[in-house]
């Protein structure tokens, strides 16, 4: 599949206010934190082999700066369980 930008910004503003990182009891949503777009890229890149293959392969791509940029994360290491679920069900629409 391509990447159509405008399915890529649906992904996107989907992503935005539903997915968050979950440091201890704080919720940080990606479109706050400014990884929506990058995540909702790296979604559509892999949308041909399904939606759940694309969100956990999305989400060990997706690489997080900590602390300046000293250390770096998957973002998959950031979310809880539950969030890769909801990442699944936004792009199961759009991997048929």
């Amino acid at each position: 599949m391509g990447l159509v930008p405008g399915e890529i910004r649906e992904i996107e503003i989907a992503i935005a206010d539903r997915i968050y990182i979950q440091v201890a009891n704080w919720h940080l949503y990606l479109g706050d934190a400014g990884l929506a777009n990058q995540l909702a890229i790296e979604c559509k890149a892999n949308l041909d082999q399904g939606s759940e293959v694309a969100a956990r392969k999305a989400l060990e791509s997706v690489q997080v700066k900590l602390g300046g940029g000293n250390t770096q994360l998957p973002l998959a290491r950031l979310i809880p369980p539950g969030q890769i679920f909801d990442l699944e069900e936004i792009l199961d629409p759009y991997s048929r």
